[in-house]
């Protein structure tokens, strides 16, 4: 079996939500001491993480954010106001336990997994899980990014990550990512999905300015020109102008689903790749959980577009996981209040 073949075999196992323990938290959401769906958006993620694991009262407690790190030959261009090292400085970083991502990810009693997927320069560390497809993408503004085989091998080692931390446990899992340079790739990806012209999918990513802001744009616009990415085939997009983060991203959530683990969704990049895996396998749209609407142009239309609502809006874009990570808390918070609320018949009180 070909490396494609066994990317479908698992696109193959992804069904549909268990509707009857839907029915079953429905049931008791509304059997709890509150007026029926006065707890809005917490119901609706009580009753999708009833049907993605089969519970009434679906288990959270084991959380893990994985953060995919890789580079972009397109930096290059000179799109990002970081330079490349940056990279895997950043990595050295969450290793140490020192960055935003990690920070949130204590308070929220969840683990940082950090992936060397696509870095340029090696980094050896016990604590990185070294998954090194190719050492940084090409410039995609000369060239593909990648080959299909590297971005199919890159889709295939999110999905064995996700498989791996579903038989240690982890209930609930979370996108990160890491690569100077990755919001370029990310909205070329998003532009030739979604159809949408590039200066409406390109935001300031790090900080850019104006003139910079145009120049992006320019390479993207080149980029994808140059490329010609089949909109209709996803691995062809990742391959020609994507990055490796992004396909292990879009492997990750697709190997979540496969599971029958929820798996939340961060920012634009985390977006651009579950728009990519939504396009792979409709179905696996009903295990992401949107986190939060970044302060990235053109994120809340790619949320539409994959059909997420985040449930948070804080004018966040540094990536990394960290709204996916806050996003856990309202999560656990659902869930709490489903488990330990007391319902109109144990605590005695008159239901309307």
């Amino acid at each position: 079996m070909g490396r494609e073949q066994e990317l479908q075999a698992i696109i193959n196992r992804i069904g549909g939500l268990d509707e009857a323990a839907v029915s079953a938290a429905a049931q008791r959401l509304d059997s709890l001491t509150k007026p029926p769906g006065s707890l809005g958006k917490l119901e609706e993620v009580v009753k999708q993480l009833a049907g993605i694991t089969g519970q009434a009262i679906p288990p959270v407690e084991r959380k893990a954010v994985v953060v995919m790190a890789g580079d972009h030959g397109v930096c290059e261009e000179g799109v990002s106001a970081f330079p490349q090292e940056v990279t895997s400085q950043m990595v050295a970083n969450f290793l140490s336990g020192g960055a935003a991502v990690n920070v949130l990810a204590r308070q929220a009693g969840a683990e940082v997994i950090c992936v060397d997927i696509g870095m340029a320069s090696p980094l050896k560390h016990p604590g990185l899980l070294q998954r090194n497809v190719r050492r940084g993408t090409a410039n995609m503004a000369k060239g593909p990014a990648m080959r299909r085989e590297e971005a199919v091998e890159a889709i295939l080692t999110g999905v064995i990550i996700a498989e791996e931390l579903a038989r240690r446990g982890v209930e609930l899992l979370a996108t990160g990512e890491m690569g100077i340079g990755n919001t370029t790739a990310s909205a070329a990806v998003y532009s030739v999905l979604a159809g949408v012209p590039v200066e409406d999918a390109a935001g300031r990513g790090t900080g850019i300015n104006d003139e910079r802001l145009g120049h992006k744009i320019e390479v993207i616009a080149r980029s994808v020109k140059l490329n010609e990415p089949d909109a209709a085939d996803p691995i062809d997009v990742l391959a020609k102008v994507g990055g490796l983060e992004i396909a292990g991203l879009t492997g990750l959530i697709l190997g979540a689903a496969a599971e029958r683990r929820p798996i939340v969704i961060d920012g634009f990049i985390s977006s651009a790749a579950a728009l990519a895996a939504a396009r792979l396998c409709p179905a696996s749209v009903s295990y992401m959980i949107g986190s939060h609407q970044s302060h990235e142009r053109g994120h809340s239309k790619l949320l539409d577009e994959i059909g997420l609502t985040p449930v948070l809006r804080l004018d966040m874009r540094l990536g990394e996981g960290t709204g996916a990570v806050l996003a856990f808390h309202l999560i656990e918070a659902a869930v709490r209040l489903q488990s330990e609320m007391a319902t109109f018949e144990s605590a005695g009180v008159a239901k309307g």
